[in-house]
């Protein structure tokens, strides 16, 4: 039911991708959507972990994502179109909670897609950031202010 489920949503962002309702890219959409989901999800399970995917969380997940996305980007635009305001740039190292490799790879990732972090290296519960301005280099607290709220949004996934 997971892999009916995920290949449905890869569908639908194929035909949104594609934006055509052409027969052969219809019959693409299906194959390759079957072949990403039948290689990552075995079994229909998660590696690594126990609980079936959670289909609505992350799409529960996606405006929390967003909100990121564009406060980030926000942020980084005023520091372009504003060069007196100052920026700090520095490599900060983050703990995460997070204990399956899948959810430490979604949250890596999201932090590399918003503007002004990139996630660098991944050591365990560990991750390496750099951050073009560095608020706090205290673990504890550059952490919060990065992961900000997904962490325990991609915790429910």
């Amino acid at each position: 039911m997971q892999r009916l489920q995920w290949g449905f949503v890869l569908f639908l962002i194929w035909l949104g991708l594609t934006g055509s309702a052409n027969i052969q890219e219809l019959l693409a959409g299906v194959a390759i959507a079957a072949a990403i989901v039948w290689l990552a999800i075995p079994g229909g399970d998660r590696p690594g972990d126990d609980r079936p995917w959670s289909l609505l969380q992350f799409l529960a997940y996606l405006p929390i994502f967003i909100k990121n996305l564009v406060l980030a980007n926000l942020d980084v635009a005023r520091r372009v179109l504003s060069p007196r305001l100052p920026i700090n740039p520095g490599i900060v190292r983050i703990r995460t909670d997070l204990k399956a490799p899948y959810q430490r790879l979604i949250l890596a990732n999201s932090i590399t897609l918003t503007p002004g972090t990139i996630t660098l290296e991944m050591e365990g519960e560990d991750m390496y950031i750099h951050w073009l301005d560095v608020e706090d280099a205290d673990p504890q607290r550059a952490g919060e202010a990065i992961k900000a709220d997904m962490e325990a949004a991609i915790a429910r996934i």
